[in-house]
């Protein structure tokens, strides 16, 4: 019986669970991380196989190890879920970062990544404490309203912290696991609706990241996130990216200065560290702290005569 082996290790940063894979990815070449993001996608099988059931699971995001093709990088990375390819992902490089210390790829300190969408400085401050020097984030669009059929009016702001978002300035029910179903539901409509009335980010690329926000009732936070990801997912972290974006929108607003901490909690209670520094062309230079733990590393098997061996869906 034909069986192919895809090694992988399997890590949760503040609860959002990441899969790295470290052996068994098809030839992507050597080209930058941006080029070899392509030829991945013209291989999807890969990315179903590995993420999809029966293998894996919606909440599963996946960090595929690829060679850098700057030489100052110790790797590079391409991130997935359930629904595509990310072109940065917050908590999966903290999840990344601890993951090659546990394979002594890299040591305590600064580290570069590469990504499709950049080059990402990760500093690992002990063996599970990470700080990521995110991609340049900023504010599109501010007070953006959108029509929600059955449900009204939306206005919130349109940011870019590695991936696209909309920052809901009201909630529609309270922040609490309880109510995952129902936040989901009206996410996933207004997500939909974004794309229908013609709001997008920056040429046009599809805003599919949504946030909810309210206070936090824990001393020391200061807000609470629900994140909806692609795929239909919610983010049990506070979400790196999606916590970029918000600081952009702050740093735009005179909310947050430079420096300055603000302090991020997920819907399970997990939080984040965050704070900026001034980029160039109204950007700002996002700082992200969080901790990792590596759960389980194994092998999934690809066999030959399995009808599922690409993932179901």
């Amino acid at each position: 019986m034909n069986t192919d082996r895809i090694a992988f290790i399997d890590s949760h940063t503040e609860g959002e669970p990441t899969r790295v894979i470290t052996a068994g990815v098809p030839d992507l070449g050597s080209g930058p991380v941006r080029d070899q993001l392509q030829k991945l996608k013209s291989q999807d099988w890969f990315r179903r196989c590995v993420i999809l059931e029966p293998r894996g699971w919606d909440a599963l995001v996946g960090a595929v190890l690829c060679p850098p093709h700057d030489p100052g990088c110790a790797a590079g990375v391409i991130f997935i879920n359930n629904a595509g390819y990310l072109g940065m992902c917050g908590h999966g490089m903290i999840g990344l970062a601890v993951t090659l210390y546990h394979l002594g790829r890299i040591g305590l300190g600064q580290s570069r990544i590469e990504t499709p969408v950049g080059i990402v400085e990760v500093n690992l401050l002990d063996s599970n404490k990470v700080a990521i020097e995110n991609v340049p984030s900023f504010r599109l669009a501010k007070s953006v309203i959108v029509d929600v059929e059955g449900l009204g009016q939306f206005k919130g702001d349109v940011a870019w912290g590695g991936n696209w978002f909309f920052l809901a300035e009201s909630v529609p029910m309270r922040i609490e696991l309880q109510n995952v179903g129902r936040l989901t539901d009206v996410a996933g409509r207004l997500r939909r609706a974004l794309w229908e009335q013609g709001i997008t980010g920056t040429d046009g690329a599809e805003i599919d990241h949504i946030e909810f926000f309210e206070p936090s009732s824990k001393s020391g936070v200061d807000s609470r996130n629900y994140v909806y990801c692609p795929g239909g997912a919610y983010d049990r972290s506070p979400c790196g990216t999606g916590t970029s974006a918000k600081l952009a929108c702050l740093a735009a607003d005179s909310k947050l200065l430079p420096g300055e901490t603000w302090v991020q909690e997920s819907i399970i209670g997990s939080r984040f560290e965050a704070s900026y520094q001034t980029g160039s062309d109204g950007s700002i230079l996002p700082r992200i702290v969080g901790h990792a733990y590596v759960c389980s590393e194994g092998f999934l098997h690809r066999h030959a005569d399995d009808p599922f061996v690409n993932g179901i869906g």
